[in-house]
């Protein structure tokens, strides 16, 4: 059995969050010795105020983790302290995301975008790094050695330039297929939603297919499309990555050419896990709703599926839905792709839809964007 490499936790005092951070740890394949809840992260010098990173120094001290994992986005100059001052490794927000994506890129575009991904979260630390190096000083996170200021950017630059020109390529691709399902007539569905949301169960529920499902975050990265059949017809339906919080907008960008089939498609499932918190549930729906919009999705054609119906009551169901503000919309229902409940229902609102829905259209004839949504944390 391979050990885990330990880690400390910083995270906000907050369910939810905490909730989320530990899921990434493991999904991550750290094992957390130590969580540290703070009401604020963003102190200008640690994240933390000064008093409570000498308490933690303590804390490495005594118990010498591997890593420790700060559930924020960091700018270099504080990442830079903290691993100065603790002489550990520190990840933040950002890093930890990009470790599970590398761990879970099987195909060869979605190991393309991870890459980019890393290249652009190196990108935007490169200034930092770089005047830290001319200083003398040996940055504590992901260091560059003695690179030169021309030729450390240049490198950067050199690889994003590569892997561009192969996701660009790949995305060429993706249009033609596009086109050719077009030709032959086939209506296109897609899965979104938040992580773990069960969009996997789902798919596979819907096609008969057996794709991993698993609770662990981003188990999917890349696109998968296989054919079903809704009454009289022929649709394509695909999974896509799921989204989580505080996503940068340049990981989305580095997905794009995954995630435009959202952009595409006849319609979009959202699919919800109703059984979350309410708080959590707002959370995880400003999210999708944001991420979809920065993809340009109109919103006439999402489908709001709430699943997870199984796990609570009738009642609890309708109090969420009138909270999420969605008890008028026509195309919202509670379903349990466990159980199957509500499928039935799904595929008749499915069959309405894509009677009068066109065929796919390309990018020049997008709907502009629609979604409104209160985006106050």
């Amino acid at each position: 059995m391979v050990m885990k490499e330990t880690a400390i936790l910083i995270t906000y005092d907050r369910e939810d969050d905490i909730k989320e951070a530990i899921a990434l740890c493991d999904t991550a394949g750290y094992q957390i010795i130590k969580i540290i809840k703070q009401k604020f992260l963003n102190k200008s010098k640690y994240g933390l105020g000064e008093g409570k990173v000498e308490e933690l120094k303590e804390l490495v001290d005594s118990t010498k983790p591997h890593v420790i994992i700060f559930d924020e986005i960091l700018k270099p100059s504080q990442n830079y302290n903290l691993a100065s001052k603790l002489k550990t490794n520190i990840l933040d927000r950002e890093a930890l995301i990009l470790e599970i994506f590398e761990r879970n890129a099987t195909s060869a575009e979605s190991k393309l975008q991870i890459k980019m991904a890393e290249l652009r979260y190196e990108m935007s630390r490169a200034k930092e790094k770089v005047r830290l190096a001319k200083k003398g000083e040996q940055p504590g996170f992901m260091g560059i050695g003695k690179f030169e200021v021309d030729v450390y950017f240049n490198d950067i630059k050199n690889r994003m330039t590569s892997i561009k020109s192969k996701l660009v390529k790949a995305g060429k691709q993706r249009a033609l297929h596009r086109q050719g399902r077009d030709r032959v007539g086939f209506k296109t569905i897609s899965l979104a939603g938040y992580t773990s949301a069960g969009k996997t169960t789902l798919f596979n529920t819907l096609t008969g297919e057996n794709r991993e499902e698993n609770p662990k975050l981003f188990t999917t990265l890349s696109t998968t499309t296989r054919k079903i059949r809704i009454s009289e017809i022929d649709v394509l339906i695909s999974d896509t990555v799921g989204f989580i919080s505080n996503l940068p907008a340049y990981m989305i960008e580095a997905f794009k050419s995954t995630l435009e089939e959202l952009t595409y498609t006849n319609t979009v499932i959202l699919v919800i896990d109703i059984s979350d918190p309410i708080l959590e549930l707002q959370k995880k729906l400003r999210s999708c709703m944001r991420a979809l919009e920065e993809l340009g999705v109109d919103y006439n054609k999402i489908i709001f599926a709430l699943n997870k119906s199984d796990l609570i009551t009738r009642d609890e169901i309708l109090t969420k839905v009138e909270t999420l503000g969605l008890k008028e919309n026509k195309k919202c229902l509670s379903i349990s792709a466990t159980t199957g409940e509500n499928l039935s229902k799904l595929k008749e609102l499915l069959q309405v839809v894509l009677k009068n829905e066109p065929l796919i259209r390309e990018k020049n004839e997008a709907p502009k964007r629609e979604i409104k949504i209160n985006h106050e944390d």
